[in-house]
């Protein structure tokens, strides 16, 4: 009976009582800390928290236990599986691998070159490429390029390497923000297994090493903190703090994003200073060591690693390249041996290059081709390299009848302020000339044409003289103001007809003027644009051998550094075009799109994240956002939700991480610039993080277990969804069907058409299966690309493999023919320092010439038998004959040759034969129109139209002969 009977409960307490009260805190000798010590703890810099925590001498930094070190290795080896899995295929270019392999070879040639880029990424891949042989012959030319002697795998093993420690890093800097061991191993995983962020760090590309330096700084800054809230100022302390700056320097010497980096970094650091500038315990003295801590190694740090990896750049690239046209002339002086010194009095009859002060300073040129259009003169440009057609001779300006000046004996007659002179160009003995007629590019009415104009034994006329307009001369040499002299005198050229002045900026002509760079003589022209001084001057016959001479002052480290960051700067703003794949920031957290890298043999790259991870990224980001907001509203409300301190550090972790995605995520919404997907990956790195810093605040209650159970089911979801995507990653086979059903958009525009039907067509040897498709519309969508026409498989398309090849080949046959990329294709960035030189118009030897002339005569017969063997119908052609070199004179000998049979009676009119007879005296070359009838003499006389203009151009064709001799073999 009484094994029945339930146990009684202790009796109640006495009405009044109560329960005594449970321990919520530790006693106090496991922490507290008296008045002395926290005095003590105070003078060293530490708050109350940071007294009692020393007190009870609770770790700092960074803490991992034996086991999760071994953890590490495991995941080291995982990342390093995903990572370099195929990392030799393709073994072609891909992507913007054509921009930064090329400037791979140029560090190795030690050729100057201009990125809008810093060049810390770029030399450690030439470090790789260099080790392992490459001799930067291969020219990266255009994507799908196959590599040839590049030692491409170890230059592609950088970015990856870098790829693969970033997993590490994300699960070391979760477990110093003190979560979980479980939370942290999900976000190595989910880093592991972004498809995006895989793709990147498989090429020669920078974005791996700047989201690896990203991810660094954000570890040593948390570790860091740490330690400044266990004992600061102590060794650890400074190390950390040390490699905090190191990482920040580096970051920002990958990219430019980096400066995202400092701001979060910065942020942060301001909040600690303003939290200690609050807490009366720190003296002013030890508030002012924090900050100069600091700012030394936040501040100072940064800078210096980052000038020292340009003065590295500087001392790399010492020799003359592509890149120098950007350059002021001072700083291309330092390339290569530079320029010697050269004569600095300039006056009547001295040869020299003009240069214009602005627009990179090209050099005023002309050559032997004429405008094709308004006075049909020749050209006159803006060249950025040094070559003979730059070079002019300085003459007083004569009217008609006056003599000219004997600038070979009579005494030496400088230009001076105000000084009317003429411009003869060299080469062809042509004066810089100007007239009221509209420029062939700037045609408005306050811009006149630039030519050059005359034959030899004439002066010229009005429209040849120009006025010098000294500016201003050299600080050091007051003489440079008041006569012009070599890289010291600063003027215009003023027209002293019509009043303009010789003016030149960034417009470049069109194909007919080999793409250089437009001179105008305008008469509404901003200054800059206006100016131009002399850079080098021949020895005057009249000088003396101890004549004074000039060079440029070459710059220090300092001015290059400076310059170089101006010219990026402008040149990474000007970056405005649109691209095939560009992207706005407000579809990258949504992964509405994504880059086409590389297309191939039934295979393709395209550059597109791991949807489960990313979505999942912003569904925390608006999640902590809510909840954020949610508890603000709260706290007007009297609430006191942070006091808890669960609420306190989930606060701080989770700010933190949302801080990184924030600031490197919505600065992008401020610039104008081209844009891609790539360049959301260091915001992503922090939203995956904030994903998995959700996850253990909602998983904090949970047994152990259990949250070991759903982590490993998301970490398993990411790596099947990795799975199925991954063949865009790896560029490996896939089949049509299934990727068509991995398709979650329309602005997912991989094209699937490039796939075949089944794995078994791979075996098939051929061109690249590819069905003909209709078109449907993708993009479009706010903050997006543009709408295009993309191909979509035509529902039942089939076929046999063979039929599939052919198609394939008519497409990349139709691909090929359009000057268009083709629909779908790959293509690289845009990169505006390609756009910029300009095609060269150098002198030719009259060797060459006759060559040239010998070989377009030979094309000319061999078209011409081919047209005799197609069309059994001879014509009348004339044939030209040189009499006499000497004379300079060619007779047109017209032989009419035997009409065959069905023919006889067929006469051609007067017009006919004489259109018959320009056409076949037309160069194969197709020089201007006005060139070609300078060259010959025919029998019927070209009548021009009266006035000035065509008064000129008929001189110009009575002395054509005279001007260019050479013109008579080429017919």
């Amino acid at each position: 009976m009484s094994g029945n009977v339930r146990a009684r409960r202790p009796a109640s307490p006495p009405p009044g009582y109560g329960y005594p009260a449970p321990h919520k805190y530790p006693p106090a000798s496991h922490g507290y800390s008296d008045a002395d010590e926290r005095r003590e703890a105070a003078a060293r810099g530490m708050g109350p928290t940071r007294a009692k925590a020393a007190a009870a001498n609770l770790p700092g930094g960074l803490n991992i236990t034996p086991g999760e070190w071994k953890l590490l290795v495991v995941i080291l080896l995982v990342a390093c599986s995903v990572r370099l899995f195929r990392l030799s295929k393709p073994d072609s270019v891909v992507f913007d691998e054509v921009h930064f392999g090329k400037f791979a070879g140029w560090y190795i040639k030690t050729r100057y070159f201009v990125d809008v880029h810093p060049p810390l990424a770029k030399m450690l891949i030439t470090l790789a490429g260099w080790i392992f042989g490459f001799n930067g012959d291969f020219d990266f030319k255009e994507i799908a390029k196959p590599f040839e002697n590049v030692p491409y795998v170890a230059m592609r093993l950088v970015p990856a390497m870098l790829g693969v420690a970033t997993v590490p890093i994300s699960y070391l800097t979760l477990r110093a923000l003190d979560c979980r061991a479980t939370t942290s191993l999900l976000a190595a995983l989910f880093i592991t297994f972004e498809n995006g962020l895989v793709t990147q760090s498989r090429y020669i590309l920078l974005d791996s090493p700047l989201v690896f330096f990203t991810a660094l700084t954000a570890l040593c800054f948390v570790v860091f903190s740490n330690e400044d809230r266990r004992e600061p100022f102590s060794d650890r302390w400074w190390v950390w703090l040390a490699f905090t700056g190191l990482s920040l320097g580096a970051v920002v010497s990958c990219k430019w994003v980096g400066l995202f980096t400092i701001a979060t970094v910065g942020v942060c650091t301001v909040l600690q200073l303003w939290f200690l500038l609050g807490d009366l315990r720190v003296t002013p003295r030890m508030w002012m060591r924090h900050f100069a801590a600091r700012a030394i190694c936040l501040i100072g740090i940064p800078i210096v690693f980052y000038m020292f990896m340009f003065s590295i750049h500087f001392a790399i690239l010492a020799n003359p390249g592509d890149g120098d046209s950007f350059m002021s002339s001072e700083f291309r002086s330092t390339l290569g041996r530079g320029m010697r010194d050269t004569y600095a009095d300039v006056a009547l009859g001295s040869e020299i290059t003009l240069k214009h002060a602005n627009t990179d300073g090209g050099y005023l040129h002309s050559h032997p081709h004429n405008y094709p259009i308004g006075s049909e003169q020749q050209q006159v440009t803006l060249y950025p390299h040094q070559d003979f057609n730059n070079v002019w001779r300085v003459l007083n300006a004569t009217v008609d009848d006056d003599p000219q000046y004997d600038w070979a004996n009579d005494p030496l007659e400088y230009i001076r302020d105000g000084a009317r002179i003429k411009l003869r160009h060299i080469a062809t003995d042509k004066a810089l000339h100007s007239h009221e007629v509209r420029p062939p590019v700037s045609d408005v009415d306050f811009q006149n044409e630039v030519s050059g104009y005359g034959m030899a034994g004439w002066s010229g006329d009005l429209n040849d003289d120009w006025v010098v307009d000294i500016d201003h001369g050299s600080r050091g040499d007051r003489e440079s103001g008041e006569r012009v002299k070599a890289l010291k005198t600063y003027f215009r050229l003023r027209h002293l007809m019509t009043g303009c002045v010789l003016f030149s900026h960034k417009v470049k002509l069109p194909e007919w003027g080999f793409e250089q760079q437009e001179v105008t003589c305008n008469k509404q022209a901003a200054k800059p644009n206006t100016l131009w001084y002399i850079e080098t001057v021949a020895k005057h016959p009249q000088l003396h051998d101890d004549a004074e001479m000039v060079n440029y002052e070459k710059p220090g480290f300092i001015a290059k550094f400076w310059e170089l960051q101006k010219v990026m700067w402008k040149t990474n703003a000007g970056l405005t075009a649109r691209h095939a794949y560009d992207s706005r920031p407000a579809t990258w957290p949504r992964l509405r799109r994504g880059i086409n890298f590389w297309v191939k043999d039934g295979r393709q790259v395209y550059l597109i994240g791991n949807p489960f991870i990313w979505y999942m990224s912003t569904l925390s980001v608006l999640g902590y956002v809510a909840a954020r907001g949610f508890l603000i509203l709260r706290a007007k409300r009297g609430y006191r939700d942070f006091d808890n301190s669960k609420a306190m550090k989930y606060d701080a972790v989770l700010g933190f991480l949302f801080l990184g995605w924030a600031m490197h995520y919505l600065p992008f919404f401020l610039m104008g610039r081209q844009l891609f997907l790539h360049h959301y990956f260091p915001a992503l790195y922090f939203a995956v993080l904030l994903t998995c810093g959700v996850f253990d605040l909602c998983t904090a209650t949970f047994r152990p277990r259990v949250r070991l159970q759903i982590a490993a089911v998301l970490a398993l979801v990411a790596i099947v969804v990795f799975a199925r995507y991954s063949a865009l990653a790896y560029g490996s086979e896939w089949t049509r069907g299934k990727c068509e059903a991995a398709k979650l958009g329309k602005g997912w525009d991989f094209d699937c058409s490039t796939f075949p039907h089944a794995y078994d067509q791979y075996k098939t040897a051929g061109a690249t299966p590819h069905d003909s498709a209709a078109q449907a519309t993708v993009g479009g969508e706010y903050g997006g690309r543009a709408p295009v026409a993309v191909n979509e498989p035509v529902a039942g398309a089939g076929g046999d493999a063979a039929n599939q090849a052919g198609q394939g080949q008519a497409n990349q046959a139709g691909a090929e023919s359009s000057a268009a990329p083709a629909l779908g294709a790959p293509e690289p960035g845009r990169d505006i320092f390609e756009e910029h030189p300009q095609k060269a118009m150098a002198s030719k030897s009259v060797a060459a010439d006759e060559a040239a002339a010998r070989e377009r005569e030979r094309e000319k017969e061999d078209e011409e038998r081919e047209k005799e063997r197609e069309v059994s119908v001879v014509v009348q052609t004339p044939v030209v004959t040189v009499v006499s070199k000497a004379e300079e004179k060619v007779v047109v000998d017209e032989k009419k040759k035997e009409t065959p049979v069905g023919f006889e009676g067929d006469e051609k009119t007067e017009e006919e034969e004489e259109k018959e007879s320009e056409e076949t005296t037309t160069g194969t070359d197709k020089e201007p129109e006005a060139e070609t009838e300078a060259e010959v003499e025919v029998e019927k006389t070209y009548k021009k139209p009266a006035g000035p203009l065509g008064h000129e151009e008929q001189i110009a064709d009575q002395i054509a002969q005279e001007l260019y001799p050479e013109a008579l073999d080429d017919e």
